[in-house]
C-alpha cells in the first residue's frame, strides 16, 4: 500500500466496475492482434487512489459472476478496498474500448455497457443503511445514473440514507450526453442530485448544464456560477474546479481553482509534456480533493488534488498508483523527476 497517512473515516464510492481493452502502445485498433486490459471505473478509480493514500474506502457496485468478475475482484482486493458491498450477478461486466491518441490524433473510446452487470442494480441490492453506519463520506458522479434508471434509483437512495446519517457527500457530476439512453433528462437529474451533495467538484460547464445558465469560463465566471450553484442548491458548502488546457493529446496543462463561500483559491499551472495515460485523471483529482478534506485546508487540499490529477497522467491504466508522499512532492515544487535512490 503506497499511503502513509493515518486512517480517517470510512469512505463509500459506488460505480459501475469496468473492463477496459486497449491496444499497446498508440495502436488503432484496426493494427492490433492482442488487447491489454485493465479494470477501472470513474468511482472505482477514486477508491483505488484513496486506498493508495491509505485511507479506509468500501467501493459498491455489481460485477459478472464469472471469471471475469472474479478477476474484477481479485483486483480490487489488492488495494485493500473493501468489496463486501459489491454483488456477483447474472449479467456480463461492462466493457469500454479505448485508442489512445498521440499528439494531434485524440483517443477514442467505445462503450459496451447497456445491459450489463451494474447497469441492473436496484436498491433493493444495496444496504445502505448498514453501509453508511461508520463512513464520513460518500462519493458519486454524473456517470451513475446515466447509465441505467435502476442505478439512478439506487444512487438516489444512498444519498438519502447518506444524508439521514451525517455523512458528507461529494458530487463529480459531469454531464455525458452519450450516456442518457433509458428516457430521463440528465440535467434535471444532475440537478436533483446536487441537491442532495455537500462538495461540488465541477466548474462553470458543469455549472452551466445543471442550472441552464451561461456563466463565462474566467475567474470571474467561476465564482458567479459558484454562488449560484450555491444560493441555489443550500447544501452545497464549496466548489472544487479542475482547469485543463490541451495542447495535444501528450502534452496537457492543468491547474486547480475554489471557492469555498467566502474565498476564491487557486494553483500554480503544471504542465505534463509527455503524457503516459490520460484515463482517470479526473478521477484523481476528486480523490486529492476527498484526501485533502479529511487532512488539509482548502488550498492545501487544492494544491494536493492538482497535484495527483498531474501524476496520474504518468501512470499506465485506470488506477493513481502514487503516495501521499509522491504528490507531497509535487506540491513542494519538486517536478524534475530525478531518480530516487
Amino acid at each position: 500500500m503506497g499511503g502513509s497517512a493515518e486512517n480517517k473515516g470510512k469512505v463509500v464510492t459506488f460505480g459501475e466496475v469496468l473492463m477496459r481493452l486497449s491496444p499497446s502502445g498508440n495502436r488503432k485498433l484496426q493494427q492490433s492482434n492482442s488487447l491489454d486490459f485493465f479494470f477501472g471505473g470513474t468511482e472505482l478509480n477514486v477508491a483505488e487512489s484513496l486506498s493508495y493514500f491509505g485511507l479506509n474506502v468500501s467501493h459498491v457496485s455489481n460485477v459478472s459472476n464469472d471469471v471475469v468478475g472474479d478477476a474484477a475482484l481479485a483486483f480490487i482486493r489488492q488495494f485493500g478496498i473493501d468489496v463486501s458491498s459489491i454483488n456477483k450477478v447474472e449479467h456480463p461486466l461492462g466493457l469500454y474500448f479505448l485508442e489512445v491518441g498521440a499528439a494531434m490524433r485524440a483517443s477514442q473510446i467505445a462503450y459496451n455497457r447497456l445491459h450489463a452487470a451494474f447497469a441492473n442494480i436496484t436498491p433493493e441490492d444495496v444496504d445502505w443503511a448498514n453501509i453508511f453506519k461508520d463512513a464520513a463520506y460518500f462519493h458519486w458522479t454524473g456517470i451513475t445514473p446515466g447509465i441505467s434508471q435502476s442505478a439512478y434509483e439506487t444512487l438516489k437512495a444512498g444519498l438519502k440514507e447518506a444524508k439521514r446519517q451525517g455523512v458528507i457527500v461529494t458530487a463529480d457530476p459531469a454531464y455525458r450526453s452519450n450516456l442518457w439512453k433509458y428516457g430521463r433528462e440528465g440535467r434535471e437529474v444532475l440537478a436533483e442530485l446536487t441537491g442532495l451533495s455537500n462538495i461540488f467538484i465541477g466548474g462553470v460547464n458543469e455549472i452551466n448544464e445543471i442550472l441552464k445558465t451561461d456563466f463565462e469560463f474566467n475567474e470571474e465566471g467561476f465564482i458567479s456560477a459558484s454562488k449560484k450553484l450555491m444560493q441555489t442548491y443550500p447544501s452545497i458548502d464549496k466548489v472544487f474546479d479542475k482547469v485543463r488546457t490541451g495542447l495535444s493529446a501528450s502534452w496537457q496543462k492543468i491547474y486547480g481553482q475554489a471557492w469555498t463561500g467566502t474565498q476564491y483559491l487557486t494553483t500554480g499551472e503544471l504542465e505534463i509534456t509527455d503524457v503516459v495515460d490520460r484515463i482517470g485523471t479526473g478521477d484523481a483529482y476528486a480523490a486529492g480533493i476527498l484526501y485533502g478534506l479529511q487532512h488539509f485546508d482548502d488550498q492545501k487540499t487544492l494544491e494536493f488534488a492538482n497535484a495527483a490529477c498531474a501524476l496520474k497522467h504518468t501512470i499506465l491504466g485506470d488506477a493513481n498508483l502514487v503516495s501521499v508522499e509522491e504528490v507531497m512532492e509535487v506540491t513542494r515544487g519538486n517536478t524534475g523527476g530525478r531518480i530516487k535512490r
